[in-house]
């Protein structure tokens, strides 16, 4: 008996039998949809009938369009296209070109020099004072 009714709760059972056995009838309304149905306009023409407008005019489909198009022809092909192709475009305003192109010659002018690429004295140490142990006495020198 259990597994009859544990069979009976099998989606694959309830359509194929339990569907022929019960003959539970289901009814569908064939009313007119609200869109088939006669009604006065007042002022729209039949293409009008289910406009929504996009924010721009409330009032008229053609004024609403024009603005729709105008201002995502101003905002993506105008601001965006040509915004992102003068950006790629521009001159190099912080100058990193230059920076790297003098230092390619400051290399090419120390490897002529027989300099090494880069001094380890940045500085040199003649001009520096630097403060004798004495001076230092017991002050931490954190480097």
């Amino acid at each position: 008996m259990a597994a009859l009714i544990k069979l009976r709760h099998m989606p694959i059972v309830q359509r194929s039998v339990f569907n022929h056995l019960l003959r539970n009838s289901r009814n569908i309304s064939t009313s007119k949809k609200n869109s088939d149905t006669a009604t006065t306009t007042c002022d729209t023409t039949p293409q009008d009938k289910n406009w929504v407008s996009y924010g721009f005019d409330y009032t008229s489909k053609e004024e609403d369009d024009s603005a729709h198009h105008a201002s995502y022809f101003f905002s993506i092909t105008m601001c965006i296209v040509f915004g992102g192709f003068a950006w790629a475009y521009a001159p190099d305003v912080h100058l990193r070109d230059w920076a790297q192109r003098e230092a390619y010659l400051e290399l090419h002018r120390r490897e002529k020099a027989g300099l090494p690429p880069i001094s380890p004295n940045y500085v040199d140490p003649s001009t520096i004072n630097l403060p004798s142990d004495e001076e230092l006495g017991d002050t931490e020198i954190i480097i």
